[in-house]
């Protein structure tokens, strides 16, 4: 009779567990990455010892330092870092082990990728200042913004951090197209729309000057464009329609989600496999091949690689291999530090090297080489580290959200209406002093249209997509 007691109390306690939702573990992770709570303190919160004996009752927690849960200091032995993996272990039913959960986001890198898209709208707007049939100013060595452009390179870094993160030890649960499905959901909605965007703007943004084959272009070839760019297919030089010889001529920014689905192939199927030490010998060769083309190339810079030209899409592979596999190091060889206004010296940091002027001269081109590749190389990293080691507060959770929310869809939306803003300036010959108003409308126009699209489209496209796939 007293077993059959026992048995039945039993029952009653796995069914407790398996009611606990598995969106509790992730927001517990999400509580000591943000805010750095010892696991042990956030154990004792838990009550880890009753959690354990619901999951296992047969086997009574005895914390000692036998255990596995804990070492000889009483403390959670976790062999990743994290206090997801212990409340993962504590909190799941047995039944949904095998399946794959969401991780937590590094609030602050998530807050910086939004920053970085804020600065690469700026920087296009006050690209379209720095011609020379526009100011008698030479155009690269005297523009607002100069390094902008780099806020790309950033992003590839970021990207394969976060996928390090997020997927490199999953792969015994998830499957190559499990992977590439994940990927698809999260990132191609927005693609869709972006050139839809391009679409529908396409003729407004015919100039006489900037763009003068765009009135030429029939309608039938506009929308072919749009439905082979949906794919994310390079157009050939042979095939532009705008005359900028782009890869994604609605679009133009596309070209680095091109280059990003690149390197989750690449990933996916060849360097998820690698060591740590193999994977090191990439990133370093990769940073050699960037340091020589910034240092030697003919423009002492990396800009470039929205093309098929032979020329742009070496740019593109220079810039992508060493940010993207870097951050994959980084993900894995990363040690969480506490580090106190992370976001705001991150922010500031990020922002100055966008900003930086250009160094050197026609003649001096190397000077600018040396500061890409130290920011690429060394500078991004660090960036990606201390964002990852800071603290949240309450207060400021909400605005890191939206600006992590906000990032991509300001990216892949904001370029069609440059190219109209690009067309009104060069066709009226607007001087910087004479357009800001309407620069600051691009900005706001930009960033409204970005949210409107993550509320409206984005967002319940991707739930439906992993309701529907998932």
């Amino acid at each position: 009779m007293e077993s059959a007691v026992q048995y039945i109390q039993m029952v009653q306690k796995v069914q407790v567990v398996q009611n606990v939702q598995c969106e509790f573990a992730a927001r517990i992770s999400t509580c000591y990455l943000n805010k750095h709570l010892t696991p042990l303190n956030l154990l004792n919160v838990l009550t880890p010892i009753k959690l354990i004996e619901i999951i296992n009752p047969l086997e009574p927690f005895e914390k000692t330092s036998n255990n596995k849960h804990f070492n000889k200091r009483s403390d959670v032995n976790l062999p990743t870092g994290n206090i997801f993996y212990i409340c993962h272990s504590l909190l799941i039913p047995a039944n949904m082990k095998n399946q794959i959960t969401a991780k937590p986001h590094y609030l602050i890198l998530d807050a910086l990728r939004g920053v970085a898209a804020i600065v690469v709208v700026l920087f296009h707007i006050m690209e379209t200042h720095g011609n020379p049939a526009l100011d008698p100013r030479p155009d690269k060595f005297h523009q607002l913004i100069n390094h902008g452009y780099l806020a790309v390179d950033f992003f590839f870094l970021l990207s394969g951090f976060v996928i390090g993160y997020a997927y490199d030890d999953r792969w015994g649960k998830m499957t190559l197209s499990g992977f590439f499905k994940r990927r698809l959901i999260r990132l191609q909605p927005m693609v869709v729309m972006g050139m839809l965007i391009g679409a529908l703007l396409f003729y407004f943004q015919d100039s006489t000057v900037a763009m003068p084959i765009i009135h030429t272009i029939p309608v039938w070839k506009m929308i072919l464009i749009f439905f082979i760019g949906i794919t994310m297919i390079p157009i050939p030089v042979s095939m532009d329609i705008r005359g900028w010889q782009e890869m994604h001529p609605l679009d133009g920014p596309a070209w680095s989600l091109f280059f990003e689905y690149v390197a989750n192939i690449l990933y996916a199927t060849i360097v998820r496999r690698f060591s740590n030490a193999l994977l090191a010998v990439l990133v370093a060769l990769s940073a050699a091949f960037l340091i020589y083309y910034t240092v030697t190339g003919p423009t002492g810079d990396l800009i470039g690689g929205w093309s098929l030209d032979p020329v742009q899409f070496k740019i593109g592979w220079i810039r992508l291999m060493y940010p993207f596999f870097a951050g994959l190091l980084l993900s894995r060889l990363i040690k969480i530090r506490s580090f106190n206004n992370a976001f705001l010296w991150c922010s500031l940091l990020l922002i100055a090297t966008l900003f930086f002027p250009r160094l050197g001269n026609e003649n001096e081109l190397w000077k600018n080489g040396i500061y890409e590749a130290v920011v690429v190389i060394l500078v991004f990293p660090a960036i990606v580290y201390i964002g990852a080691s800071g603290q949240v507060t309450g207060r400021m959770e909400k605005v890191f959200q939206f600006l992590g929310d906000i990032s991509y869809p300001l990216y892949i939306t904001h370029y069609p209406i440059i190219y109209i803003y690009t067309a009104w300036v060069f066709d009226k010959k607007k001087h910087i002093d004479d357009a800001y108003p309407f620069s600051i409308l691009v900005l706001v126009s930009s960033l409204s249209i970005a949210w409107l699209c993550l509320k409206f489209y984005d967002e319940p496209v991707r739930r439906w997509l992993r309701k529907k796939f998932n």
